[in-house]
């Protein structure tokens, strides 16, 4: 971190570019200086190198790249780490964490979320990752209500270069990238290309991924200005495997599954598939069971410096979002999509089988910008971003076996979310001797719409706006030129989601959520060793999390618990015991509580002819999805100059499926072991040659990653489903990398 701090100052004073080669590597970092922490900011964060993704990036998506970082927890729904993949750092969701690419937002508007599956192979053209943990500094976009991501694409090559990497390995997955370089022409000029193509069959029956991505950059970096532009984006069609698996099926309980099939009205066809899968059972049998979705992304940066202490950054932005994802449906009713009935003869039919596709239309733009004055003692950074989100959902029918009074591309329900985002902050850094004082303000103002026609054909017309201060304030005391300690308190506030808006009962809609965080951390760096540990306390105030309860029309919504917290200690250390080994090791022990919690649960009666709603009260009950133990570890040994051998470890604690504290309803403990062999060597023409392989759960070890859990009564019965997401068993990676 000390190499970014110095080479930022580099640029602010300057921008000595062409005088040394080395410093051109870390040019862009002053694009991205407003929105990272320092390493005298008193916050919690780990810094992720472009070498170290280099190592594991064999086709992967980005967030299994990150599993072996402090309190991270990763997953697959196809099991296999291609497609739909995720991750929770300290327990908290991705529509929790804030993610951005130099500095400009990648959360959607609307739900907060993340698809990483929309950029596939985005980690090729990454040259570093910073991971705050809790609140953080002040960044763009959506709130960061439990961590923040921030991605800094390449920064410029001092010479030219072209890479082809190709890998192949278990269930047919193969990554295919060209990646071309300029270096730095005339000391002014560098442009940069990628292309990819990534495929999968998935590790669960036909969750299959076929993506393919792009990137595009050009930047001009003259002694005080840097013009760079880029653009990139992804298209992906992914066979949906979002159902899960039957905990019944995970088990071969017979008569589990049997239960599965009469609770859940299965056709016979689906009754043999869910007898027959095992644990690779996805629900879906339709053959174009598919999510089919491209987003592109433009940026443009400026860069300049005004003088030796005072720099400039503005950026613009427009995202482009489009596609569908496309189901088959059994005997739905034609009310269900404002059709008629259909009348043959004496006979009227009410409902069809119909393929629909449900579609998401949508822009984002805006433009961030940051002031920074960096002078002796003082660092100030004044920044902010105005960003603008259209979304338009609809849903059409393109084929039906009773067409009733519809027309192809009538669409059945439309509606239109609109938001902006507005956001400025000021932050400050004051060395006095070895006390450095910090502190962080932060005005965020959110103005959220959507009107029209939902899916299940309900008029909605609702939103709101909100203004949140979001303060931070801490120290950071140098012990010695090796040592500090820190302590920061921050607040973060958060508006409801899309969802939180459309499906809330009675339209009344859920308080926003608040977040007051305390870290207080130790860092020691030595020649062959380095020692983090921080507490840390994240105190919510109206959390909104599941409770069972539903909305008029069976949707499951969420409510505000007033009292909640997660409080934990991170361990992170990294040992050189010889030139040939390392180990890097990371382990984080926490609670994670709610202190009143209200279980609904909806009993229809024996007959299912009756509505009962039964609470249960619960007491300092765990959050779901929150394990109370992670650990991760990388054992790294390197015998001979090129070649390196790496034994990768993950541990994640059980994770509960509800805020119950029910074992019955929790996803087991889990301890997965990978092996990373790599070896480089150089050839007359090829600058670089690398082999690496990547055996994936080299123990064999059957786990799942996430799930969810329902249930409902009938008079004396109850019924319980719980729904996993298996990984897969051993399975590998082998690539090839040239490097010209």
């Amino acid at each position: 971190m000390k190499i970014l701090f110095l080479s930022a100052m580099m640029l602010m004073s300057g921008f000595a570019i062409a005088q040394d080669s080395l410093k051109t590597q870390e040019l862009d970092d002053v694009i991205v200086y407003a929105t990272r922490a320092k390493e005298n900011t008193p916050t919690t964060y780990s810094e992720i190198s472009r070498k170290q993704i280099e190592k594991v990036n064999l086709g992967q998506d980005l967030p299994m790249l990150l599993n072996w970082s402090p309190s991270l927890v990763t997953t697959s729904d196809a099991g296999a780490g291609v497609g739909y993949t995720g991750l929770r750092i300290r327990g908290s969701d991705a529509t929790r964490i804030n993610v951005t690419i130099n500095g400009i937002p990648v959360n959607d508007s609307e739900s907060h979320g993340v698809f990483w599956v929309n950029m596939p192979d985005l980690a090729s053209t990454v040259d570093n990752i910073q991971i705050q943990r809790g609140v953080g500094t002040s960044t763009n976009g959506a709130a960061a209500f439990g961590a923040s991501v921030n991605l800094q694409t390449n920064v410029p090559s001092q010479d030219a270069y072209a890479e082809v990497n190709n890998s192949f390995g278990s269930f047919n997955t193969r990554k295919h990238t060209l990646m071309y370089n300029t270096g730095l022409l005339n000391n002014k000029w560098s442009f940069e290309s990628r292309l990819s193509k990534i495929a999968s069959d998935g590790y669960i029956d036909r969750a299959e991924s076929d993506l393919q991505s792009y990137f595009l950059s050009g930047g001009y970096y003259g002694k005080k200005t840097i013009v760079k532009a880029l653009v990139f984006g992804g298209k992906e069609v992914t066979y949906q495997s979002w159902w899960g698996t039957p905990q019944a099926v995970l088990e071969n309980d017979d008569t589990g599954i049997e239960a599965v099939i009469s609770n859940n009205g299965y056709t016979p066809e689906q009754a043999e598939n869910i007898r027959t899968a095992g644990r690779t059972f996805n629900y879906y049998l339709y053959e174009n069971e598919v999510d089919n979705y491209q987003q592109d992304h433009y940026q443009l940066h400026l860069s300049h410096s005004l003088s030796s202490d005072w720099t400039f950054n503005v950026a613009g932005h427009y995202t482009y979002g489009r596609g569908y994802f496309e189901q088959f449906r059994d005997d739905d009713d034609f009310s269900d999509y404002n059709l008629n009935n259909v009348t043959i003869g004496d006979s009227t039919i009410t409902s069809t089988d119909l393929i629909r596709r449900r579609w998401l239309d949508n822009d984002f733009y805006g433009t961030t910008f940051s002031l920074n004055y960096l002078g002796k003692g003082l660092d100030i950074t004044f920044g902010g971003a105005w960003n603008k989100y259209d979304g338009d959902h609809f849903g059409e029918i393109i084929w039906a076996q009773f067409a009733s009074n519809s027309d192809i591309r009538d669409r059945y329900y439309d509606n239109v979310g609109t938001k902006t985002d507005f956001n400025i902050y000021l932050k400050t850094n004051y060395q006095l001797n070895d006390l450095n004082l910090f502190a962080d303000m932060q005005v965020r103002k959110v103005d959220y719409q959507t009107v029209g026609i939902d899916s299940d054909l309900r008029a909605i017309n609702t939103g709101d706006e909100y203004t949140f201060f979001n303060p931070k304030v801490g120290a950071t005391y140098t012990l010695n030129e090796s040592s500090n300690v820190y302590a920061s308190i921050a607040i973060g506030n958060r508006e409801p989601v899309r969802n939180d808006f459309i499906d809330a009962p009675g339209g009344i809609t859920p308080t926003h959520e608040t977040l007051r965080n305390l870290e207080v951390g130790y860092r020691k760096f030595g020649q062959d060793f380095s020692f983090q540990a921080n507490y840390y306390l994240m105190d919510y105030e109206n959390q909104l999390v599941l409770t069972g309860e539903l909305n008029d029309v069976g949707s499951s919504v969420r409510q505000n618990v007033p009292n909640s917290y997660r409080m934990g200690v991170e361990l992170v250390g990294a040992y050189q015991f010889t030139d040939q080994v390392r180990w890097d090791a990371n382990l984080t022990l926490s609670r994670n509580k709610i202190k009143n919690f209200t279980e609904v649960l909806y009993n229809y009666g024996e007959n299912f002819d009756e509505f009962n709603i039964e609470e249960t009260q619960f007491t300092d009950t765990d959050i779901s999805f929150s394990p109370n133990v992670i650990g991760g570890s990388q054992l790294t040994y390197s015998p001979l100059e090129g070649f390196e051998a790496a034994l990768l470890s993950k541990y994640v604690g059980k994770q509960f499926l509800d805020n119950t504290s029910n074992d019955a309803r929790s996803i087991d403990a889990y301890f997965v072991n990978d092996v990373r062999l790599s070896y480089d060597f150089r050839l007359e023409s090829i600058k670089n040659v690398n082999v690496s392989l990547l055996v994936n759960n080299v123990m064999d070890v059957e786990y799942s990653s996430n799930g969810y859990t329902f249930g409902y009564a009938g008079g004396d019965f109850e019924v319980r489903e719980n729904y996993f997401y298996p990984q897969a068993g051993r399975n590998f990676l082998l690539a090839l990398n040239l490097r010209f």
